[in-house]
């Protein structure tokens, strides 16, 4: 990657813990699509249901009936920005890249459904492998580690290798810790604070952190104000190499991750 990406939520989901039920149907799919486009997004993240904790799981069909429309309707503005599936069962994954989806992004890295390795064997796509201790029903109940950070990086050499020795190339794979995924405060900032050691493990990196609920506990920030300590977050991820910004607010994170990048930069380059 040349250069820092950033990737749209889109839910089409009644449930989400930010917003839910703000893109159910096609008008309002098109909408976001739209002014994630005009901020300059790298990817959109399209999931039809939702894994926020507690969450209970959705029936197939009731999740294909929500993706593959929003799908069509982003294709339908444009052609080639990326669209990643979020999803953990291996048919919505499939119907997913034949409707023109390009990324699989499941947060039980491949654990979930057996077949979902066949699918991502079957294609050539990146495929996003997460992080999670649990399952989105339990996993706030009580997560512990005896090192968050060294535990992620086991888990996910084990894991890599895995999908290695299934035929998964490994320039297709990406890694996301699982912020708020079976992680307390502490274990999440760990995470934040460690991002340059997730990528000496070789693979692109995605934080995940947008409007979460430990921005909350730190600065006792409501949800609907959460998009600005976002933004600030991704600058720090930036500073530190995170490959991909998962996010809601597009504007603001494109924002602050370009000026990252520019900090970055030496004078002469700033300035020419």
């Amino acid at each position: 990657m040349s250069r820092i990406q950033v990737m749209g939520i889109l839910n089409v989901t009644p449930d989400s813990f930010s917003d839910g039920g703000q893109c159910v149907g096609g008008q309002a799919v098109i909408e976001q699509a739209k002014k994630m486009l005009a901020y300059g997004v790298d990817i959109i993240d399209i999931g039809g249901e939702s894994t926020r904790p507690f969450a209970e799981p959705v029936a197939e069909q009731e999740e294909l009936t929500r993706v593959l429309p929003a799908i069509e309707a982003i294709r339908g503005l444009s052609s080639d920005i990326p669209i990643s599936i979020d999803t953990t069962k291996a048919g919505v994954a499939a119907a997913a890249l034949e409707q023109g989806a390009t990324i699989i992004n499941d947060i039980s890295a491949l654990r979930q459904d057996p077949e979902m390795i066949q699918v991502a064997s079957s294609c050539e796509v990146p495929i996003i492998i997460m992080h999670m201790q649990g399952t989105p029903e339990n996993m706030q109940v009580a997560p512990e580690y005896a090192d968050v950070v060294t535990e992620i990086c086991v888990f996910f050499q084990e894991r890599t290798s895995w999908l290695e020795s299934q035929g998964i190339a490994p320039e297709r794979i990406i890694l996301d810790p699982g912020i708020g995924f079976g992680k307390t405060l502490e274990h999440n900032v760990e995470i934040l604070r460690n991002v340059a050691t997730f990528k000496q493990l070789g693979f692109p990196v995605l934080i995940g952190h947008s409007r979460k609920s430990f921005m909350e506990k730190l600065l006792g920030t409501p949800v609907e104000k959460r998009d600005c300590p976002t933004a600030v977050v991704s600058a720090l991820c930036a500073q530190q190499g995170a490959d991909i910004l998962r996010v809601h607010d597009v504007g603001q994170t494109v924002a602050a991750v370009r000026l990252a990048e520019v900090f970055k930069e030496s004078s002469a380059d700033i300035y020419r």
